[in-house]
């Protein structure tokens, strides 16, 4: 199902289109102060989260009870909240925590709106460079800053050898495995900052980009955008990226085929 046969695909437009300067609004105004650090990673390794991420969570949370009560939602900090609804909202309080503790402004509010499991509508927001990108269909996609708004669209006609790569393991793949695939480590020469990284291959700043467990979280509110600004997303596996993982976004399908080919060795 596309959103073009939604009978009411404005209202969740105009709800996220709100949401979004009001999520801004609500960290300048409440939020923008002193937090406290927890890592959820109880035996080993580095898992934070802060008390930012759970009150912009219960933000988000209220907003979408109030006009849509029925609805389903999933959110990283506080879990699924289960009824007999189609709709579910996937919700990533701030994306890029690591980002957020250190100061770095890439971080993000992510949303999406899923019909019977698929993203429908999606919303990254980065409150400190005072921009949001969301869909309006599955054919169109903006980025809204300092008060106006511009479509997206992927730099569809870039060749393979002049392609910007982006990409990030944090960690998350073995030294083993990264030696299995030294022609993508070499095209990475671009940083990557979260979901910021997606929302510049939609505006055709970068055209690859790479990243290694992707929650559904992480990744559903980006898939509407990337689609309706012309991307190509899929899993290293060329699975349908709602399974969320590895996953690999392009600005066109013969640079995505011919990454697909590069990264298969790291699956082995």
């Amino acid at each position: 199902m596309t959103i073009a046969k939604f009978k009411n695909y404005r209202l969740y437009y105009n709800f996220l289109n709100s949401l979004a300067k009001d999520l801004t609004r609500f960290y300048y105004k409440k939020l923008d102060k002193p937090f406290k650090v927890i890592n959820k990673a109880k035996r080993k390794g580095y898992d934070p989260v802060t008390s930012t991420d759970r009150t912009f969570e219960k933000f988000i949370r209220l907003g979408i009870k109030r006009r849509f009560p029925n609805h389903q939602i999933i959110g990283e900090e506080f879990g699924h909240k289960k009824t007999k609804s189609d709709y579910t909202w996937v919700l990533d309080p701030i994306d890029g925590t690591r980002s957020f503790i250190i100061g770095n402004p890439t971080w993000s509010n992510l949303i999406s709106l899923n019909y019977k499991g698929r993203p429908i509508m999606g919303l990254a927001n980065f409150p400190k460079l005072n921009k949001y990108y969301l869909n309006y269909s599955d054919k169109i996609a903006h980025v809204f800053e300092k008060g106006k708004k511009r479509k997206l669209s992927v730099n569809k006609k870039i060749s393979f050898n002049q392609a910007k790569v982006a990409g990030a393991f944090h960690g998350w793949l073995s030294l083993s495995r990264q030696k299995k695939i030294p022609k993508v480590l070499k095209l990475m020469q671009f940083p990557c900052f979260d979901a910021l990284s997606y929302a510049h291959l939609c505006e055709g700043r970068i055209d690859v980009v790479l990243q290694c467990l992707n929650k559904i979280w992480d990744i559903h509110p980006i898939i509407p955008i990337v689609k309706a600004s012309g991307g190509i997303i899929s899993t290293w596996k060329n699975e349908d990226a709602i399974k969320a993982g590895n996953i690999l976004v392009s600005a066109n399908r013969s640079i995505h085929k011919k990454m697909l080919k590069l990264l298969k060795p790291a699956l082995k």
